[in-house]
């Protein structure tokens, strides 16, 4: 006869280990393509904090309060913190002139805040699964228009 726990304690285990493989897991970066380079993108809890911090609200009320695209130099702020664990010493005047050359090779402000933007809230976890797949569609519809 056995007692203790150790038989139930692997069963356990082994759902657990099921359930984590079942559940579809989120781009581990966002990344920005420009003047021939590309950028991880993510932001950290930390510097998550730190830019709630700077403005003074929630990271999601910027996207919800801004009447369509945020101001870029917050974009931007964004940008430079979900680059700052990937791209040590990276200044937010690199990020400007970064978004000069992506101007200069077709980007615009909108197609910015659709694709680097949102992909950034998106990997950094702000959106679960189900608003995720509204976000993309509607980006999608936002992109046919551009």
């Amino acid at each position: 006869m056995k007692y203790g726990l150790d038989d139930e304690n692997v069963k356990e285990e082994s759902v657990a280990e099921e359930t984590a493989i079942d559940k579809k897991k989120r781009a581990p970066f966002a990344y920005w393509n420009v003047g021939g380079r590309e950028y991880k993108l993510k932001l950290t809890t930390a510097v998550i904090c730190q830019l709630e911090d700077k403005f003074k609200c929630n990271l999601l009320n910027i996207l919800s309060n801004s009447g369509g695209v945020p101001p870029l130099a917050i974009m931007l702020s964004i940008t430079q913190g979900a680059m700052k664990s990937w791209e040590h010493g990276v200044k937010y005047a690199d990020v400007q002139a970064m978004f000069d050359k992506y101007c200069e090779e077709g980007g615009t402000q909108l197609s910015f805040m659709a694709d680097v933007l949102m992909p950034i809230y998106s990997v950094s976890g702000f959106f679960s699964e189900d608003q995720q797949t509204e976000m993309d569609r509607k980006l999608e519809e936002v992109k046919e228009v551009m």
